[in-house]
């Protein structure tokens, strides 16, 4: 989710500033950056509580220290802080629903950068935390509290959204106020280019999924899945997720994803600071004019770009691409993600080979593996094989695409450096799911603060 929502006030006058508006972010190789996000749950050290927003060592009182560390201009909403915002880096500090602490990173040229960038925000989050008595854990989903002990943020946009999801799915609130991911951003060329990488993306997504599996426990016990969070999302709001079956259509692009895009109902609209709740509504007729209360009012960019950030495909297009797959893990995932997606598809041969591996699946296979992979991880099978071995051979085809790149750091490594924790997965078939479930089972004796104690950042 965003940070804070787009302001322009630009009145939409034809479909095709809406297809512009995603286009805009067409640009050449050598602008290429990759953007990383990543969301982590915070906690009382003492008693491995959540964190309310309100109070003398609330999530409050954290963001206004960290404003007062970095300098950040903080996001206000109704007179609440609920973020931060780097008017020099363009990166930001959010909240997510449950008051998980995101990171929208900058766009930045290597996977070196992303790593100095996540390991720079974990240490000014530590000095801002600990004396608060804070600790953050990066898991798919939150492992020990209920929903209801969950505390909820003052976060206008998230109360409509609250109201909404349980009209559209059984698990729309767990995913607001439960969930964790890492996320990548990545730019493209062109038209043909952006259709290459999100087919890539959304095929292959499930086998990140699988990659990065590391949600296993929901309020203190094994909950019978490896991606909890994955499973989630299966059973958020139809109309907004999933694989996008209708781009892998002959003819696909920009213009076919925002006719979908036009008819996912939409959550709010914002005028100044009010969020007006129209949840369900039709974004045609916001188009048209026709939307109570704003009838005969004109849609406006800041509309539609709100609107396209309230779309959750395992792929997401903007004016980039947002790959969506994983479950949040410890730091050194949080590298491997974005090295994993920019081998694949920011090297032509890279992405070339990527498009061969899927490009005779078919759309029920990429459901199948969709719908399984959230249970069964690497061991969910496929054709004559398993996700393990495709992993394996994506790994391989990442391997080469970063090689190529040689971008090196100050010792001379490569990018092929932060695919490491991917490759003792595949070497390996035991997902960090399963080994938090060994632990569970075995030395914590079913004692989940454990996973508190150990893995925090």
């Amino acid at each position: 989710m965003t940070a804070r929502d787009v302001t322009d006030a630009t009145p939409i006058e034809s479909r095709d500033q809406l297809v512009e508006a995603i286009a805009s972010g067409c640009k050449p190789k050598d602008k290429w950056r990759v953007g990383t996000e990543h969301e982590k749950f915070g906690f009382r050290v003492a008693d491995c509580a959540p964190v309310p927003y309100d109070g003398p060592r609330g999530i409050r009182q954290l963001l206004e220290a960290m404003e007062g560390l970095l300098g950040w201009q903080p996001i206000i909403d109704k007179g609440s802080v609920i973020g931060l915002t780097d008017p020099v880096g363009m990166g930001a500090i959010s909240l997510e629903p449950g008051g998980q602490f995101e990171l929208s990173g900058a766009p930045l040229d290597t996977i070196h950068q992303t790593r100095r960038e996540v390991n720079a925000h974990l240490a000014q989050v530590h000095e801002c935390a600990a004396p608060l008595g804070l600790g953050f854990l990066g898991l798919g989903a939150s492992p020990k509290w209920t929903r209801a002990e969950t505390p909820v943020m003052p976060k206008s946009r998230y109360a409509i959204m609250a109201r909404y999801m349980p009209k559209v799915g059984g698990h729309g609130l767990d995913m607001m106020f439960r969930t964790c991911t890492v996320q990548a951003n990545l730019d493209f060329a062109d038209e043909a280019d952006m259709v290459k990488k999100l087919r890539v993306g959304l095929a292959l997504q499930p086998v990140v999924t699988a990659l990065f599996a590391n949600s296993p426990f929901t309020e203190g016990r094994p909950n019978g899945f490896l991606s909890w969070r994955a499973e989630i999302w299966r059973d958020t709001d139809g109309n907004r997720t999933g694989m996008l079956p209708f781009a892998f259509e002959e003819g696909f692009g920009f213009e076919h994803y925002v006719d979908w895009a036009l008819d996912v109902p939409m959550y709010f609209v914002k005028r100044a600071d009010d969020y007006v709740d129209v949840a369900g509504a039709s974004f045609r007729d916001l188009l048209d004019g026709k939307l109570a209360p704003f009838e005969g009012e004109r849609a406006t960019l800041s509309d539609w770009k709100n609107h396209l950030s309230t779309l959750f495909p395992e792929v997401r297009l903007k004016s980039y691409l947002e790959m969506r797959g994983a479950d949040c893990g410890p730091r050194d995932m949080l590298y491997a993600l974005p090295a994993l997606w920019v081998g694949l598809l920011y090297d032509s041969v890279a992405l070339d080979a990527a498009l061969d591996l899927i490009r005779d699946w078919t759309a029920d296979e990429r459901q199948a593996l969709r719908d399984a992979v959230p249970r069964t991880a690497l061991k969910t099978p496929f054709r004559n094989r398993t996700v393990r071995d495709i992993a394996g051979e994506m790994l391989a085809i990442a391997r080469g695409g970063l090689a190529r790149r040689a971008r090196r750091n100050r010792e001379g490594a490569d990018e092929t450096v932060y695919l490491a924790p991917l490759d003792e997965i595949v070497a390996s078939g035991e997902t960090r799911a399963e080994r938090l479930l060994a632990d569970f089972a075995g030395p914590w004796h079913g004692d989940i603060d454990q996973v508190f104690r150990r893995d925090a950042y």
